[in-house]
């Protein structure tokens, strides 16, 4: 693919992104914060746990890309400062964005070299903001799937759910 061509493709990313994003939201702002602990299995991340891996990675994965290099993924323990889910939405709100625009404001050639992502592989930039969509959406689904269990509700994903409909 040419240059011209990637930031098409990227721009079509960065714009589904941000329909991503405002989904996101609407999960982190269902979370019921008196049951953080909440964990399905002892593998399994809490959702606290969950709403800090979303709200820190994100931002980490598209700063990564805009800076063409990976470091160390963020710290998730509770010297994050993500406490609860209005901490989770504030953190989102404030760092996501600007890390998206930092990749919208990258040429295609730029988006077309490699990037290593701490030793496990090597992808050029736009195929590694296509793994943070699935990324994001991947985590946010366990998340959804939490919801009920935690003793909330599911808010409209990618259309309305049982809790949004009315019947």
């Amino acid at each position: 693919m040419g240059s011209n061509e990637v930031k098409t493709v990227a721009d079509f990313l960065i714009a589904d992104f941000e329909r991503e994003m405002q989904t996101t939201l609407r999960v982190f702002e269902a979370v019921p914060g008196n049951h953080l602990d909440y964990q399905p299995d002892p593998k399994a991340k809490t959702g606290l746990g969950l709403l800090r891996h979303i709200a820190l990675e994100d931002a980490w994965l598209l700063n990564s890309i805009a800076d063409g290099k990976f470091t160390p993924p963020p710290d998730d323990s509770d010297a994050c400062g993500i406490m609860n889910p209005a901490d989770a939405v504030a953190r989102y709100k404030e760092k996501v964005p600007v890390a998206l625009n930092r990749v919208r404001a990258m040429s295609g050639e730029q988006l077309s070299k490699a990037i290593d992502l701490l030793g496990l592989f090597q992808a050029p930039g736009i195929n590694l903001l296509a793994l943070a969509i699935k990324h994001s959406v991947h985590h946010r689904g366990q998340l959804s799937t939490y919801l009920r269990p935690m003793g909330g509700t599911v808010p409209g994903i990618y259309g309305p759910t049982a809790d949004t409909r009315e019947n």
